[in-house]
């Protein structure tokens, strides 16, 4: 398969028909997955506070530290997610919060190792943002900050916190939240070690084409040097109850269109994730012929985007047949893209 550089990339964008875009990404997903399975996870994103300093634009969640709405989840609140994670099934959490200001290294590695105590379970979480904001806090090197966490339990990473890497969307949309370097340095580090990670994207909002490129190159390029990523997932921003929610935010075709230049650039990432949690179960079938080759995660919770007005609820048997519908195997997966079990 023949690299393309972004100037090809930006043309496909901008001038090729959804269409065409979407049959040459299926075309590379037939060739990296041709067995015809398409994958999920059964898992749950607890997300242990929604205090956050960053106070990004974009987001619906967060609260600030003395308003009536914030939280912090107690071990018990939080075992218990855990122990109905387990019974659905669930072979992992998503663990992720806002950057809240009195929650220091002993809080995250008494945390995960208190949770490994009790369950075999992955954890996958505390994204870039968090992780940064620990090493700064406590003068340790990103490094130190990732071993410590890795050693208290920590398994994966997810992409949260990256948006649109490009600084000046990011000096819009979270001014105080990382750079973009911040957030790939996070990365690399984190593959160093041995840990795997996701990496995300989220665009609707204030880019133009050609953030969108960057951000997928810096991605590519990163993964050129480390190969850490296991997968890309492509979401678009939802306006409600945000700061900037006179944005209309992404249309269905403009999902499919960035969803299908993440598969045709990102040679080197082997799965792209659709996202049925913003888009719904139509669309995301959909997307499995625009070049998505997994369903992502059951869900069993999710907060961020509802807060955001968006709630898609969909069981385990739900995605099931939504990919068997769509004319392919369903397979649920780990957090690794190992199958575990056919349907």
């Amino acid at each position: 398969m023949e690299r393309i550089d972004r100037d090809t990339a930006l043309k496909f964008f901008k001038d090729s028909d959804l269409l065409d875009l979407g049959e040459h990404a299926d075309n590379i997903r037939k060739k990296l997955h041709s067995d015809g399975i398409v994958t999920f996870i059964v898992d749950r994103n607890i997300n242990y506070t929604n205090v956050c300093v960053n106070k990004c634009k974009f987001c619906a969640f967060y609260r600030d530290e003395d308003s009536p709405d914030a939280y912090l989840l107690d071990k018990d609140e939080i075992f218990k997610k855990i122990d109905e994670t387990i019974a659905l099934g669930g072979t992992q959490i998503l663990l992720q919060g806002g950057i809240h200001p009195d929650l220091g290294i002993d809080y995250y590695t008494g945390l995960l190792k208190s949770i490994k105590n009790r369950y075999s379970i992955n954890v996958h979480g505390f994204s870039p943002p968090e992780i940064y904001y620990l090493a700064d806090r406590h003068h340790l090197t990103i490094k130190e900050t990732l071993v410590m966490l890795r050693h208290a339990g920590l398994d994966s990473i997810p992409g949260g916190g990256a948006e649109i890497l490009s600084d000046r969307v990011r000096e819009i949309l979270s001014p105080k939240k990382i750079k973009s370097s911040q957030w790939l340095r996070v990365m690399e580090e984190a593959h160093k070690i041995g840990m795997r990670t996701t990496a995300t994207m989220m665009f609707g909002s204030v880019e133009e084409p050609e953030d969108i490129i960057e951000h997928l190159e810096a991605i590519r390029n990163l993964q050129d040097r480390t190969g850490g990523f296991t997968a890309f997932i492509p979401w678009s921003f939802q306006p409600g109850n945000t700061e900037l929610s006179q944005i209309g935010g992404a249309t269905a075709v403009d999902y499919l269109r960035v969803l299908a230049l993440s598969r045709i650039y990102l040679d080197n990432v082997k799965s792209i994730q659709a996202s049925w949690v913003t888009q719904g179960l139509k669309l995301a079938q959909v997307a499995l012929r625009f070049g998505a080759d997994d369903f992502g995660s059951t869900m069993i919770e999710e907060n961020v985007v509802r807060a955001a007005g968006v709630s898609y609820l969909v069981s385990k048997e739900d995605i099931i047949e939504a990919i068997k519908s769509a004319g392919f195997k369903a397979a649920q997966r780990d957090t690794y893209y190992n199958i575990l079990k056919e349907f």
